[in-house]
């Protein structure tokens, strides 16, 4: 285990919060939440309440009750009197989630088929956005406009229990494909160029060849990602 300090990471500007309170505990969950899916603290490293606080800038209480969140959404392991271990990222975890996105995104694929022509425009700008991510270098921007692309073409299969599903799904799969981004510049560029395919496919080729390009998408970018 090792310790780690997160003065990078900003949830919100001092005027936004000056016009628009937000709760203690809303914001050391917000904080500290957002330094785990950014990887500013990775997994396996070490916790206090009394060092959380001082950074945050508030009492120990509410950030107690912000590790018991993120306990349940097994983002850390709580040690009682001494502090919380962020949960790592398993090999079994990172198979698990693959698989789970596979099923998911192969169902959505063809079920969200009828509203490609509205589903253009909004996947070529996070297309965009991944684009200029990789550009500037910025790993979390880039895993967040990923996640968000294969969102999109979940939520138009129109099912909202799965896409509440998918969702739960969506923060370790940040945890998961950030850490990898992170270290490996060449797998974002062929990040982009998948997601090119699969947008060529939803635009020109057929319901078939885009379903099974999903399929095939999310199966090799969790073997790429299990391989690291």
């Amino acid at each position: 285990m090792h310790t780690c300090c997160i003065y990078d990471v900003c949830i919100m500007s001092t005027a936004v919060a000056a016009e628009h309170p937000v709760p203690a505990s809303e914001r050391a969950y917000s904080h500290i939440k957002a330094a785990i899916l950014s990887g500013a603290l990775a997994g396996g490293t070490f916790v206090t309440e009394g060092a959380l606080a001082e950074e945050i800038g508030i009492s120990r209480t509410p950030v107690r009750e912000a590790l018991l969140r993120l306990q349940v959404e097994d983002m850390v392991e709580l040690y009682p009197k001494k502090g919380a271990l962020v949960v790592p990222v398993t090999a079994r975890e990172t198979r698990e989630v693959f698989e789970a996105r596979v099923l998911i995104e192969e169902w959505a694929a063809t079920h969200a088929w009828p509203r490609r022509a509205e589903l253009g425009p909004r996947l070529h700008q996070l297309l965009d956005d991944m684009t200029a991510a990789r550009r500037i270098k910025d790993a979390a921007a880039f895993s967040a406009a990923d996640r968000a692309f294969h969102e999109v073409i979940v939520e138009a299969a129109g099912n909202s229990v799965i896409t509440r599903q998918y969702r739960h799904l969506r923060d370790r799969q940040l945890c998961i494909v950030a850490s990898v981004m992170r270290t490996d510049e060449a797998r974002m560029t062929r990040a982009v160029v998948g997601h090119k395919e699969l947008l060529a496919l939803l635009e020109h080729g057929t319901r078939a060849e885009f379903t099974r390009a999903a399929r095939e998408h999310v199966a090799h970018t969790g073997e790429m990602v299990g391989s690291r």
